[in-house]
This record gives structure tokens, C-alpha cells and sequence, in this order.
């Protein structure tokens, strides 16, 4: 998962772009970059770290212009070369930079297609330089065409043909402007808006709606699925559909865990979702348990908050707040390799004990996923005395892997794949589990936005939308299981060492 911003302005650009990859700075902690451009001059800056690493007082110096992009990433394959950080360059046609949010399934296959018929090197193992060069490619085939802006929709056509997956994209493009588009299943989030001042009218388009809002843009419209969106460098913006077949399928998972909740995703509150995941879950513990017993109900911070508090409510059961979270502490869930997730788990989580001791409670996270931070975490309630820990996910079951960008584990490090309910509580340590049921999950989505009829959740259904799951899957068992990643911290280590 990463995230993507693009401004055209009216002012200098660089401090916009930084605070906006700030907001964003939890959907990638690994790398950020930035590339502004100023009479037809481009200036980068990009590395690993966070943002206010990577940006010093004299990279924000250097970046002059009026417009530009922005990228923070985590690596979805576990690498973490400074070679991938993005955004991405070439020289022709223009000049073009891109950075993308997402992934290509067939990436592997355009690369050979791009090496023998189109005659491009691809450097690196970011899927974001195949798109660059697709898109450059396609770009120079129809340059003889009279307006740009029709070349440019002719070759974002040609991407969604050749490439598959997850992909939402930001490019800028010298002479030209700022180019943003998504994939024809609207699988990975883009929204756009723009700002009014004395000096004119500026733009922009990020991964989420709070990068704008923060700034004082106001929100046009999310980048439908399929389309390009090409902001001119004085701020004028055309919008164009892009594919023939394309129907909005955003990822579930985004409200589940990765977005901000004050974030707005294809006109789907992300705080009202959570915070409906937890009604429809009382619901279903007042069906199916006996809560007589349960003393307090406790979240896992952060982002369970928003389900536990009505969730509480519902079952008139006192909620608390027994853990306190260390904010310096990056997310576990993304970070690369078992034994990293679980020593920062203990950093980043303390107990008050005053919460547990000789009570019944109720955890609830807003998913699990290996299991670990949940048995680690049931493990530090019953150390802080706690007589009983029941567990809880605002989530249903993760029985499979994600394709399409976020770095979820291979189906065997997944605790629920092959698994009974009972038998995943088990495995946590918990004296009852229970799940959100998927019905329950995509009703409450639906209720945020009745014209979405699909939503992309294979996650828990193993359905694909793009049907192509099963030759990357074996390259995901190769490259994203911690055996694989072990390998990869340790090639890493010997090369800095020699």
C-alpha cells in the first residue's frame, strides 16, 4: 500500500506536497519522494524513511515549481531499495515522472514485453517503472497526433489495456501538466479537488480525501474507474473515460484498516463504516454469545476505536481504554518479516493493568491477520491479570492473500486459512472468538454508497476480479512469505556489511 499526491498551483508546490505525503504517511513508512518541476526542469528528492527524513530545510530548497508529485511507499515484494522509492523517470517522449499506489499482476509478462518489442530496460522490481514505461511507450506511438491532451487519453487507453491489477497513478509530464488514472475496477483510491485563492485556482489529486481537506481544498470527485484526469498547467482539468468495461470495485479492505477514518473513499465515510462494523457486530455477539459475564471491552488502538465505542454502546458494557499505544511506533501489520512484528509489538503497546486485573474482558481489533499481534496481545491481558479474554474483529476472517498492492501474507502464514473459528481461537489463546460476517461487512459499505454493486474482497472470498490470480500467487509464495523476506533482510545485511 502506498500513497500518491499531484498539485497544480498557483504558488510554489513543495510545502503542499509535503504536508500532504505527511497526512498520507500511514498508508507507507519505507520511502518517500517528491519531484516538482519549474521551467521545464524537474528537481527529485526521494529515499528511504518518513517523510521529515527524507525532506530536509535544503531539499525543499531545491524542489522549485508550480507543480508536482509526491509518493510514500512500503514494499509490497518486502524489498527495501532505495533503487524503488518513487517516483520514476524518463526522458521520453517530454520527460514523464509517475509514481502508483497498487500493484500488476501480469507485471512479470509486460516486463519481457517491454524488453523485446517495445525496446525499454526496466531497472528495477517496482511494477511502478513497468507502467511508466508502458504509459511512455504508448504515449510516443501517438505523438504525431495534433493535441496532446487527445494523445495522452489514447495512451492511458492503451495502458488499461495491456496492464492488469490495482493501480492508481499520478504523472507529470513536462510542457504538459499533472496526469492522474485508475484501474477499470476503481480497486485502489484517488479523489481530486481543488482551492480558490487571489492568485487563481489550484488542483489536487491524492490517495485520500483528507490530504485534500487538509489544506483547505475542497472535494470535486474521486477519479472514476477507467478514467484519466489531466490537469493543465494553469489549473484547467479534463476528465476522460479510458476503458470500455470498467465498474467500480474498491478495495474493502481500505475501510477495514488502511484508510484514515476521517477519510472520504468513492462517497464512503470511512469512520461512519467502522463505526457501523461495530453496531453489526454487537448484533451478532448479542445473538450468538452470552455477555452476561463480560466485565469491560477494550480496543486494540487505533483504529478499532471507531467499532468499539459503538459497539460498547449497543451491549450497554463499559468500554475502556487498557492499552496504551507508543505513536512512534510504525504499524506492525506492514512491517517486513515475523520476527520484526513481533518484538515491536510489546514496544508499541503497554498495559494499564488497573483494566484487567481480576476482570472478563472483550478485545476488539479491526482484523487479524497472522495472529501473532492477537496472541501476543491476549498473552500481556492475562499477564495484567485479566480472568477471561474474549476476542473480537470488526473484520471477517483473512483466509487468502491480497494481489492488488497490499502486502498481505501467503495463505499458510494466514491464521484462518484452513481454519475453524474455534480453532483460531485456539491458536490466539482466546476464551471465545468471534467474526464480523462478510454479509454483514458489505451491507454496511453499501449503505455509504448504494451505486457500488461489487466490492473487491478476496481478502475473505478468494474471488479475484481480475481473474489472474493464480500464476502471481506462486510468485507472491516467492517473494511476500517471511521465509522470503528473511532471506531478503539478509542479502541486504551482507551487502552493507561488504
Amino acid at each position: 500500500m502506498c500513497g500518491v499526491v499531484g498539485i497544480v498551483s498557483t504558488t510554489e508546490v513543495n510545502q503542499s506536497i509535503f504536508d500532504a505525503l505527511t497526512v498520507l504517511q500511514h498508508r507507507g513508512q519505507d520511502a518517500a519522494g517528491m519531484v516538482t518541476c519549474a521551467d521545464k526542469h524537474f528537481s527529485l528528492r526521494k529515499g528511504n524513511g518518513l517523510v521529515r527524513d527524507v525532506f530536509r530545510h535544503q531539499d525543499m530548497k531545491y524542489l522549485k515549481g508550480k507543480m508536482g508529485i509526491g509518493h510514500v511507499r512500503y514494499p509490497t515484494a518486502g524489498s527495501s531499495s532505495e533503487l524503488e522509492a518513487q517516483p520514476f523517470y524518463v526522458n521520453s517522449p517530454y520527460g514523464i515522472v509517475l509514481a502508483h499506489n497498487g500493484n500488476l499482476t501480469n507485471a512479470d509478462e509486460l516486463q519481457e514485453e517491454l524488453f523485446h518489442d517495445d525496446l525499454r530496460h526496466i531497472n528495477t522490481g517496482s511494477d511502478s517503472e513497468v507502467i511508466l514505461n508502458i504509459f511512455a511507450h504508448e504515449l510516443q506511438r501517438v505523438s504525431h497526433l495534433k493535441s496532446s491532451k487527445e494523445a495522452i487519453f489514447k495512451a492511458v487507453a492503451k495502458v488499461h489495456e495491456r496492464c492488469r491489477g490495482g493501480y492508481a497513478v499520478v504523472a507529470m509530464i513536462v510542457g504538459v501538466g499533472i496526469l492522474a488514472f485508475r484501474d477499470p475496477f476503481g480497486i485502489r483510491p484517488l479523489i481530486f479537488g481543488t482551492k480558490t485563492s487571489e492568485h487563481g485556482t489550484d488542483v489536487m489529486v491524492a490517495s485520500e480525501s483528507v490530504a485534500l481537506t487538509s489544506q483547505g481544498f475542497s472535494i470535486i470527485d474521486d477519479v472514476a474507474p477507467g478514467e484519466a484526469l489531466l490537469v493543465d498547467s494553469q489549473g484547467q482539468y479534463h476528465r476522460e473515460k479510458c476503458a470500455d468495461s470498467a465498474q467500480l470495485s474498491p478495495c474493502v479492505f481500505e475501510y477495514v484498516y488502511f484508510a484514515r477514518p476521517d477519510s472520504i473513499i468513492d462517497k464512503i465515510s470511512v469512520y461512519k463504516v467502522r463505526m457501523n462494523m461495530g453496531r453489526r457486530l454487537a448484533e451478532k455477539i448479542r445473538r450468538e454469545w452470552n455477555i452476561d459475564d463480560i466485565d469491560v471491552i477494550i480496543p486494540i488502538p487505533e483504529t478499532s476505536r471507531n467499532a468499539a465505542i459503538p459497539l460498547a454502546n449497543m451491549l450497554n458494557i463499559e468500554y475502556r481504554e487498557g492499552f496504551v499505544k507508543n505513536r512512534y511506533i510504525g504499524r506492525t501489520f506492514i512491517m517486513p518479516g515475523q520476527l520484526i512484528r513481533k518484538k515491536s509489538i510489546k514496544q508499541k503497546l503497554s498495559v494499564n493493568e488497573l483494566e484487567f486485573r481480576n476482570k472478563t474482558v472483550l478485545l476488539i481489533d479491526d482484523s487479524i491477520v497472522r495472529g501473532t499481534t492477537s496472541k501476543e496481545i491476549i498473552q500481556m491481558a492475562r499477564n495484567a491479570g485479566a480472568k477471561k479474554v474474549y476476542f473480537a474483529s470488526s473484520a471477517p476472517p483473512i483466509r487468502y492473500p491480497n494481489i492488488y498492492g497490499i502486502d498481505m501474507p501467503i495463505s499458510s502464514e494466514l491464521i484462518a486459512f484452513g481454519r475453524t473459528i474455534e480453532e483460531i481461537g485456539q491458536q490466539i489463546g482466546a476464551d471465545g472468538l468471534i467474526y464480523l460476517d462478510l454479509e454483514d461487512l458489505i451491507s454496511v459499505l453499501r449503505d455509504g454508497n448504494k451505486d457500488i454493486e461489487k466490492f473487491e474482497s478476496a481478502v475473505f472470498d478468494g474471488v479475484y476480479l481480475t481473474g489472474d490470480e493464480s500464476h502471481y500467487l506462486t510468485k507472491v509464495a516467492n517473494t511476500r512469505s517471511d521465509l522470503a523476506k528473511k532471506k531478503s533482510y539478509v542479502n541486504q545485511v551482507d551487502l552493507l556489511e561488504n
